[in-house]
């Protein structure tokens, strides 16, 4: 959410990167809350003389009466009551105004990073760099659900019985593989300096209106019936949501935070092939890392926090690569965003594993997150990236360790998270 003065000084600049966003249908929410915002300035300014003047008058009242003045005060008393009914009104509209002050901020993007490349949708993103050397091997590769199937590691007709399309079971060797890799990105960002922490897997509507759009929102949560609480999409939804109306010493900067949480989301939408299996799903596990910042450090974080999962990616030989969004692939609340994508020699194409974001300070305006400087306090900026999100991260690690006897292959650093395995046996080749 932007600051209102803000827009007001600068509405041209506003409009311009609503048009840089694809979203000229909400050109026309500028003017309107500019005009709203000056009726509502207009009528507290009223309504403040209104409420000075009441004072004034009740005094002059009081004088009247004591000179006998009866006809006088009575007259006084009519214009305070006037005043009165005039000043209902005014705080009526000021709370009219207001509501739809807030809801115009909440829709109006947040402005976007000038390096932030011009495009209408995902299809213009830019490649950044590649890590890695991509390999695609002289053997095929079968559909990753295939290869699950080979360590009798997924179950996917008993979770559309008992839950529906969208779900899973995970077995054995490959259930256990989904953990070591959640337990191995743990101790790696922990090893990084960040605190580990396990969040609430639910949250008010307060907290979520303040991490996301509306239109994300309707996109991505369940809702708990009856309850206030929605089920998280993503732990930085609660983490961010930790700090709400929170002030925080400059001096205790930067938070530096990486949590485990199931996410829960809706997927909305018909998915081709490729999005089927795994990839795209209901529920699943998630390692994150945010930050809450000085508006100074943000860009530094912005880069430290991609490049730790392209630095766990690569530790378990996964090659990867990152990918600038475009503005128009820009969420409302970002003003920078980069994916990192991991290779998959089945589609010989690279494909998402993870997201890192800078928000500026858009979340801590709504949710009231505030620095205690030496010069006053501010808005704290905040940024958020997936350290890495099985079962999806599985389809890439499958991919590029599977070997051509159908074994797959363990990297050193997830063996001790594994019993010492160094390499998993199909069940028909154990049989």
């Amino acid at each position: 959410m932007l600051d209102l003065k803000f827009v007001r000084e600068n509405p041209e600049i506003v409009k311009q990167n609503i048009r840089n966003k694809f979203q000229d249908e909400k050109l026309p929410l500028v003017d309107e809350m500019i005009g709203l915002d000056a009726r509502n300035r207009a009528a507290k300014a009223e309504g403040d003389e209104l409420r000075a003047s009441r004072n004034r008058l009740s005094k002059q009242i009081g004088q009247l009466m004591a000179q006998g003045k009866k006809e006088e005060a009575e007259a006084v008393k009519a214009q305070v009551t006037a005043n009165a009914e005039r000043l209902a009104q005014l705080e009526a509209d000021e709370s009219g105004y207001e509501e739809r002050i807030t809801k115009i901020m909440m829709t109006i993007p947040n402005i976007i990073d000038p390096s932030v490349p011009i495009g209408r949708d995902d299809s213009e993103n830019v490649e950044i760099e590649r890590f890695g050397e991509p390999v695609v091997p002289d053997f095929e590769i079968p559909y990753h659900t295939d290869i699950m199937k080979t360590f009798d590691g997924i179950d996917l007709d008993a979770a559309g019985r008992v839950a529906g399309n969208g779900f899973y079971y995970l077995m054995g060797d490959i259930a256990r593989l989904h953990s070591a890799v959640i337990a191995y990105a743990r101790d790696f960002m922990i090893d990084r300096g960040f605190t580990y922490c396990v969040p609430p897997f639910m949250i008010r509507s307060n907290v979520v209106t303040g991490v996301m759009s509306f239109a994300e929102m309707d996109a991505m949560m369940y809702k708990i019936e009856g309850e206030d609480l929605y089920l998280i999409g993503t732990s930085e939804h609660s983490m961010i949501g930790k700090f709400i109306d929170t002030i925080t010493k400059e001096s205790e900067l930067p938070k530096t935070l990486t949590s485990y949480s199931p996410c829960f989301r809706k997927e909305k939408g018909a998915h081709g092939i490729e999005e089927r299996g795994v990839y795209r799903i209901h529920q699943f596990e998630k390692q994150e890392m945010i930050v809450v910042c000085r508006p100074e450090d943000s860009p530094m974080w912005y880069d430290k926090l991609w490049q730790n999962t392209v630095d766990l990616f690569r530790s378990m030989d996964i090659p990867v690569r990152t990918l600038e969004c475009c503005s128009g692939d820009l969420a409302d609340l970002k003003v920078k965003s980069c994916d990192v994508e991991a290779w998959s020699p089945r589609q010989k194409k690279y494909f998402e594993v993870g997201s890192c974001s800078n928000l500026g300070d858009a979340q801590a305006r709504r949710l009231r997150i505030r620095v205690d400087g030496e010069n006053g306090r501010y808005f704290a900026h905040t940024l958020n990236n997936t350290v890495v999100a099985p079962p999806r991260m599985l389809i890439a690690f499958l991919e590029n360790n599977l070997q051509a006897d159908g074994t797959v292959r363990i990297p050193e650093v997830l063996r001790p998270y594994m019993g010492g395995k160094s390499v998993l046996v199909p069940k028909t080749a154990e049989k």
